[in-house]
């Protein structure tokens, strides 16, 4: 593995889905600065970072090798975990909180398939936090063992290697192995939710639910992808007369909640459809999500059903940037991002599994998009 800054960086970069990995692990741990970091004999660099304490490292940013604990970690291959600097045995007067004036830190090895050391999966804060648990080292250990898979794959594979069974196949480990520590975090912030009543913890626990929340939909996105190239098929259960406003009723109040700040208004039909509901309703929640991260942030976002002649047409539309026409036909391939006005980037699947899900029903999928509005419209036959 090179240690040249800008190759690192460019391989994290690379890795679409460690900025989520990174945002992840702020909003369940409470820290404030997480990093995957290219940890050699010599050097120290930044690879990803989500900062948010004004540690001030960005992406290709470097420390000094000897004032880390990385570089301790870099010979033992053990994870580190502090939970408070100045009362912990054997790190109250280590050099490295000290210099730095961390008092919670964890920081878990990256292993590559040769057994070799890439660097850190690290996070830090100035104020203290409880990290060492099953339930964090688990997941540390878990994302480490993702970002160390993708690094060796990326090594492997050429420009193609997004259509190769193999990295298909990772996506659908990653899927099925995120939900057992997912399940975990979300049971322990509706725990914490009945336990603690006062504001402040109350808002921070509903941060860390809609983040829960979103990345269970990233794993559902990444197993349909998976599926769908590994030979299994897209699968839907259709049912005879579906009645699917209640559906999307439940699919919108859930997206008011998560976007409180956002305009969604809803005129739905009462149509029945001949359609596998569940799937309907994760059309709609992913073509809501990426109004939500695309349009104005000031603007309303509108959802129309109806049945029109032999067919039922559901439209979600926002008003905002239009979309490039050279762009429409890119937007259902899989691993395309725009660029959200939120900052808050997926996989690149939503819209993918969105026409996967039409194609399935034997529909239409179409765009508009204009300065005045850009507009989605699915048509899926009644019978």
């Amino acid at each position: 593995m090179t240690t040249d800054p800008t190759a690192a960086v460019q391989i994290i970069s690379e890795i679409s889905v460690v900025p989520t990995i990174l945002d992840v692990i702020c909003r369940t741990t409470g820290m404030g600065f997480a990093a995957v970091a290219r940890v050699t004999e010599d050097r120290w660099i930044a690879c990803c970072v989500k900062d948010d304490i004004a540690f001030g490292l960005l992406p290709g940013g470097e420390l000094k090798i000897e004032t880390t604990i990385c570089n301790e970690i870099r010979q033992h291959h053990q994870v580190v975990v502090i939970d408070h600097a100045d009362e912990d045995p054997v790190y109250a007067k280590h050099h490295t909180p000290t210099m730095y004036g961390l008092q919670s830190y964890i920081s878990m090895p990256i292993l590559l398939k040769d057994g070799s050391f890439f660097g850190t999966l690290c996070a830090i804060d100035t104020k203290p936090n409880k990290l060492n648990t099953p339930e964090t080292l688990g997941m540390f250990k878990l994302f480490a063992d993702l970002i160390a898979f993708h690094i060796d794959a990326l090594q492997r594979l050429d420009q193609e290697r997004q259509g190769s069974e193999l990295r298909e196949q990772f996506i659908a480990v990653l899927g099925h192995d995120l939900r057992n520590p997912l399940a975990s975090l979300d049971a322990g912030t509706r725990m914490l939710q009945r336990s603690f009543e006062d504001d402040k913890t109350q808002s921070v626990l509903r941060l860390m639910r809609n983040s829960i929340s979103r990345m269970s939909g990233l794993i559902d996105n990444v197993l349909d992808f998976a599926r769908g190239r590994m030979g299994g098929g897209f699968a839907v259960q259709h049912a005879d007369r579906v009645p699917l406003r209640p559906v999307m009723e439940h699919v919108i109040a859930e997206l008011r909640m998560a976007n409180p700040e956002r305009r969604i208004n809803a005129n739905l039909s009462d149509a029945m459809v001949r359609c596998d509901e569940g799937r309907i309703g994760q059309l709609l929640s992913n073509l809501l999500s990426n109004a939500i991260a695309h349009g104005a942030e000031d603007g309303e976002i509108r959802v129309d059903s109806e049945a029109v002649d032999d067919a039922y047409v559901l439209s979600v539309c926002n008003s905002g940037e239009p979309i490039p026409q050279a762009k429409i036909s890119e937007l259902f391939k899989p691993f395309f991002r725009g660029e959200p006005n939120s900052g808050q980037q997926g996989l690149g699947l939503g819209l993918y599994i969105v026409a996967e899900i039409v194609k399935a029903h034997n529909g239409t999928l179409s765009v508009t998009s204009t300065p005045d509005e850009t507009c989605f419209t699915v048509r899926i036959p009644l019978q």
